[in-house]
């Protein structure tokens, strides 16, 4: 029993981990965890206000998530909580299905997770391309910004489907913004902005937040604000098992797609980047069973969902985080927080929260990678971004996710389909002499075929065209040591070539197949219809043994070309052998 323990990814993890934990370690976690607590608690109270819920739910949310995802994920420095990214998915579910709809959809999404996890599809997210990922980054940015300028400009506007939608309406129907909201949103922005560059060691969006609390509490300008926060972690609204929609289920499944999506992609991909910073292992797929056992728990305290956080993470990081102790103390710290300041809490004006949002909804934009796409002018790149971000900020996540994957396809079909290319060539007169044959006996039946790329659906025509001048010679060889892969199409495009070829009297030599290449062919019977003979290591092996065959048997070309004939008598005398007669 305790062997098998021992192999568990998580148990083996944590022995890595805390081997040789002592005092001085104990205290750097706790530095680290203070610091991101302190980061954490303006964001939680934020993103729980903008997934639709309440600051408490915020709080909640971030509590739990460090105590049990920060213990069962894959990563030592893995800081996890409510997130911008998922509250802009939240807020729209929120607005259909309610509250109770929400925690329902986490709860399938949980489940997901987990399973996701056990069948180790955690390396799978490598498959979604860079600028999907940021143009989904970047279109939840602009979900956050837009869902926040109600707060901000102090204004009350009609809910719409999507955020374009909403910016639509506030752009026909202009508003008369309050001034008091906009200064105390100011203040947090530019805190945000100005104190990292005076110090890096107090969270600008705590002292905003405090700045603007103070001066709305002082100036008693009456704008709304958090309310009151329970000190429990345990809200008195929050799922049960008697109150589970059951009848929704099937309407949730969808939203439950989207949250357990965008749980996986921010939390691999921040598990991937902190690796990168820490040098520490990361286990993908031991984090996607913690993240699905968090959710899970989660909505019956009465959170939302919870994901790993990059800008947490990097601050753990940063301040010296060694192990997930940092996680639990950053937990911790928000507990206290919220037993001791609820009461002071309940002051914070949604408007500060709504510039923290703002500043947040900024900085998550994968700026560089933005830059590098507009500077290097990959056009295919700019529109994969562009109709991501517009389709996140339109549809669902999931959609968006999926039609930019389509167009990344699509672009990366017609790129590998232009990168295939076939040339071709005679016999080159050295080959024969390096070999010790004479350059006399060089076959002009013999014609060599130069194979490079993929050859699938895309490339086919390509290839075809490309042989249309096969029937000109008696033998081919095609060397195939520039492609990579074949898919069926591919098998069936030289099958076709091989059996015309065969069905003039001529026969085809392959060389050079990878691995990959050589199991299509036998798959698909390619390998039997060239028979294993005519397959060669490499070109030169194929064209020196024709030549071979010539000198001894004759060219059985040459009934046709006389011209080979005479090249193959001459060359035959040189070497000392006879021609038979034909």
């Amino acid at each position: 029993m305790q062997a098998t323990l021992q192999r568990l990814p998580l148990i083996a993890l944590l022995r890595r981990e805390f081997r040789g934990y002592d005092r001085a370690t104990f205290q750097r976690d706790l530095l680290a965890g203070v610091t991101v607590g302190a980061v954490s608690l303006p964001l939680a109270l934020a993103f729980g206000v903008a997934s639709g819920a309440d600051a408490a739910a915020g709080l909640v949310t971030a509590i739990l998530a460090g105590l049990l995802i920060g213990g069962l994920g894959g990563a030592s420095y893995q800081i996890s909580g409510p997130t911008g990214a998922m509250s802009a998915v939240l807020i729209v579910i929120a607005g259909r299905y309610g509250i109770e709809g929400v925690w329902v959809a986490t709860l399938l999404a949980g489940l997901m997770l987990i399973l996701l996890g056990l069948l180790r599809m955690g390396r799978y997210i490598a498959f979604i391309p860079s600028p999907v990922i940021a143009g989904f980054t970047s279109g939840i940015a602009l979900i956050i910004a837009i869902g926040q300028l109600e707060n901000v400009l102090g204004v009350t506007m009609p809910h719409g489907e999507n955020a374009l939608a909403k910016l639509f309406y506030l752009a026909s129907n202009p508003v008369m913004p309050d001034w008091h909201t906009l200064t105390l949103a100011g203040v947090v922005v530019a805190t945000m902005l100005l104190l990292p560059r005076l110090t890096k060691a107090i969270p600008g969006s705590l002292v905003g937040m405090v700045l603007a609390t103070l001066l709305s509490v002082a100036l008693g300008w009456e704008v709304a604000s958090i309310g009151a926060i329970p000190r429990t972690i345990l809200l008195e609204q929050r799922l049960t098992f008697g109150e589970i929609p059951w009848q929704l289920m099937g309407e949730l499944l969808v939203p439950a797609v989207s949250i357990a999506a965008l749980g996986a992609i921010e939390s691999l991909l921040c598990g991937a980047v902190g690796a990168t910073m820490s040098g520490k292992p990361f286990d993908s797929n031991q984090e996607l069973i913690g993240q699905g056992i968090g959710n899970m728990c989660i909505p019956f305290f009465g959170g939302v969902p919870a994901t790993a956080a990059i800008a947490r993470t990097s601050v753990a990081i940063k301040s010296g985080a060694v192990t997930r102790m940092t996680s639990f103390v950053h937990s911790i710290l928000l507990l206290l927080s919220a037993l001791v300041l609820a009461p002071l809490l309940s002051y914070v004006p949604l408007a500060a929260l709504g510039g923290v949002l703002l500043v947040t909804a900024w900085r998550m934009n994968e700026w560089e990678s933005i830059h590098f796409f507009i500077n290097t002018r990959l056009r295919h790149a700019i529109l994969g971004f562009a109709i991501t971000m517009l389709a996140t900020a339109a549809l669902d996540l999931t959609q968006a996710i999926l039609i930019g994957i389509t167009i990344s396809a699509v672009v990366y079909v017609r790129q590998s389909a232009t990168s295939t290319t076939v040339t071709s060539s005679t016999v080159k007169p050295q080959l024969l002499q390096d070999h010790g044959l004479p350059i006399t006996a060089i076959c002009p039946s013999i014609h060599v075929y130069y194979l490079t790329g993929p050859v699938f659906f895309g490339s086919v025509t390509t290839v075809l065209e490309a042989f249309a001048t096969a029937k000109e010679y008696q033998s081919l060889v095609i060397s195939m040591r520039g492609v990579p892969m074949i898919d069926v199409m591919g098998a069936q495009a030289l099958h076709q070539i091989v059996e015309e070829q065969q069905a003039r009297g001529g026969d085809v030599f392959f060389s050079a197949l990878q691995p990959e290449v050589l199991s299509m062919f036998v798959r698909t019977g390619l390998f039997d219809l060239v028979g294993p003979r005519n397959i060669f290591w490499n070109s030169a092996h194929a064209i020196i043994e024709l030549h071979e065959q010539r000198m001894v048997g004759g060219c059985p070309h040459c009934g046709k070309h006389g011209t080979g004939c005479a090249v193959l008598r001459m060359a035959q005398k040189r070497m000392g052998y006879e021609m038979p007669t034909r």
